[in-house]
C-alpha cells in the first residue's frame, strides 16, 4: 500500500502564543544541520522499517511538509529535501504534495520551487482575517498579505489552497468571527480547517489562561461557550457555502479533501521524518518474510522483521478479540522521533510501539468517528470479526442515548453535540474493557 510522507520543519519566524507544537525560533545556522540530518533519515528509511519490524512500500502518493514554517527554508534547502525523497521513494503520478506556509513567507523563488517539484497543495496558517486578533497571538501577517499570497499561488497554477482559522482567539467576538468567515468564503479557497483554541499547559497562552493571568491577551480570550458557538456557526456557514464538513475540523469542496490527512483518519500507513514526526506502518511477521517480498518495485529495499523488545500498545499477550493468535494480534507499528531539535540532531532513534488487534479496533472507532460519514459497522465486522461489534456495542448504545451519536443504516456518527464533546466520546472507546 503506498505511503504518505510527513516532513517536519520545526522553524518559525516567531512562536505563536497558542502553539503547543515542537517548533520554535532558531538561528539560520541550524537550518543546514537540520536539512543534512533530515536527508540522512530519509535515506535510512529501509533500515528504520526493518528495525521497527514493519512493512513499508517504496511508493508514496501523499507528501506533507508541516511545521513550524517550511517556507523559512532557503530554496536550495527545500530542493534538497525533494531530491532526497525522490532518491528513496517512487513518487506516484498525481501524488498530493502539500506545504504548510505562514502568510508572508512565500517569495517568488519559493513558489517557483514548488512548481518545479510538483507541489500542488498549499496550507496557509491564517488563523484570523482580523489583524488585531492575528497580532494578539504573535502572527506577523495581516489580511492583505494573505490575499496577496493566495493571488500569487493561483497565478503560479496552485489553486488547491487550504486556510486555517482558529475560533477562540483573544479579542474575538461573534461579529469579528463572522468577518473571518466572510473573507474565507469570498476568496473561494476549496478547503478550510477550523479549530477551537486549545487550552493546555503546553503553550504560553494556555498556561496563562490556566493560571488566570493577563499576559498574551489571555483576559480577552472568549469563554468556552462562545468558542463553541463560533465553531457551530462556522460549520453552518461553510456547509451552506458548499465547503462541506468531512471531518471534525476540516471542510472542503467536493474532490478537495486532504488525501494525506485522510490517511491518518483511515489508518493507512505513513512515515514521518524530522523533529516530533510520527509514523505508522503495517507490522510484518518474521514467518511471512520471503525472498521476493524483500524488495519492492524498482529495487527499493524495505526489508522488515518481527518486532522484538518493544513497548506494547495494548496487550499482545492477551488478545481481547476472540479467535486471534498472538501473532495475528499484532497489526501495526507506531513510532515517533524526538520532540527536541537537539535530541533529533544527535541522531536519536525512535522506539517501536506495537498496535494490537484490540488497539487497532479502538483506533478504527475513534478515528472513524472524526469523519462526518462516521464509522461503518459492516467494515468493522469485516475487519475485526463479529466479536468486535459486541465489544463496542454498549459504548455505541450509551452514546446514542446521550445524544452524542446517531445511526444511519450501517453507519454511526457524531451529532453536533458529539463533535463538541468528541474527546469525551473517544475516551469511551479507549477506556473500554477491551483494553
Amino acid at each position: 500500500m503506498p505511503l504518505g510522507l510527513y516532513i517536519s520543519v520545526p522553524f518559525c519566524r516567531s512562536k505563536c502564543t497558542y502553539c503547543n507544537f515542537a517548533s520554535d525560533v532558531f538561528s539560520r545556522g541550524m537550518f543546514e544541520k537540520y536539512i543534512a540530518r533530515l536527508g540522512d533519515e530519509i535515506a535510512q528509511a529501509s533500515e528504520t522499517a526493518q528495525r521497527m519490524g514493519a512493512l513499508a512500500d517504496g511508493t508514496v502518493n501523499t507528501v506533507y511538509f508541516g511545521g513550524g514554517t517550511p517556507t523559512l527554508l532557503d530554496v536550495s534547502q527545500l530542493e534538497r529535501v525533494f531530491v532526497n525523497i525522490r532518491q528513496k521513494f517512487e513518487v506516484a503520478a498525481g501524488c498530493e504534495i502539500t506545504v504548510e506556509c505562514a502568510p508572508g513567507t512565500l517569495s517568488e523563488a519559493t513558489i517557483e520551487c514548488f512548481a518545479r517539484n510538483g507541489v500542488n497543495r498549499v496550507s496557509l496558517g491564517v488563523q484570523s482575517f482580523v489583524d488585531q486578533e492575528a497580532r494578539s497571538v504573535g502572527r506577523l501577517h495581516n489580511r492583505e498579505t494573505v490575499l496577496d499570497d493566495i493571488a500569487a499561488l493561483r497565478f503560479a497554477g496552485i489553486s488547491n489552497i487550504n486556510v486555517d482559522l482558529i475560533a477562540g482567539l483573544p479579542h474575538q467576538t461573534l461579529d469579528s468571527w463572522g468577518q473571518s468567515l466572510d473573507a474565507l468564503i469570498a476568496i473561494g479557497v476549496p478547503h478550510a480547517s477550523v479549530y477551537m483554541l486549545e487550552v493546555d499547559a503546553d503553550s504560553r497562552l494556555g498556561r496563562e489562561l490556566i493560571a488566570g493571568g493577563q499576559k498574551y491577551h489571555a483576559h480577552f480570550v472568549p469563554d468556552e461557550d462562545l468558542t463553541a458557538d463560533m465553531y457551530e456557526i462556522a460549520c453552518e456557514r461553510l456547509n451552506a457555502a458548499g465547503i462541506e464538513q468531512y471531518e471534525i475540523s476540516n471542510f472542503a469542496r467536493s474532490g478537495f479533501e486532504s488525501k494525506h490527512n485522510l490517511k491518518y483518519w483511515t489508518r493507512q500507513p505513513y512515515l514521518g521524518f524530522g523533529v516530533d514526526a510520527h509514523s505508522m506502518l503495517l507490522a510484518r511477521l518474521a514467518s511471512s518474510v520471503n525472498a521476493d517480498q524483500e524488495h519492492d518495485r524498482e529495487g527499493r529495499d524495505f526489508p522488515s522483521c518481527r518486532p522484538h523488545s518493544v513497548q506494547t500498545y495494548g496487550t499482545a499477550e492477551s488478545p481481547a478479540l476472540p479467535g486471534r493468535s498472538a501473532d495475528e494480534n499484532i497489526t501495526a507499528v507506531r513510532f515517533c522521533n524526538a520532540d527536541s531539535l537537539t535530541s533529533y540532531l544527535e541522531d536519536s532513534k525512535p522506539h517501536p510501539t506495537i498496535v494490537t488487534q484490540e488497539s487497532a479496533l479502538e483506533e478504527t472507532c475513534f478515528l472513524g468517528l472524526r469523519l462526518t460519514q462516521g464509522l461503518d459497522l459492516r467494515e468493522v465486522a469485516k475487519k475485526f470479526g463479529d466479536g468486535a461489534l459486541a465489544v463496542i456495542s454498549e459504548i455505541i448504545a450509551d452514546s446514542l442515548q446521550a445524544g452524542l451519536m446517531e445511526r444511519r443504516g450501517d453507519f454511526v456518527r457524531l451529532t453536533s453535540k458529539g463533535r463538541l464533546l468528541s474527546n469525551e466520546v473517544f475516551e469511551r472507546f479507549v477506556s473500554s474493557p477491551a483494553t
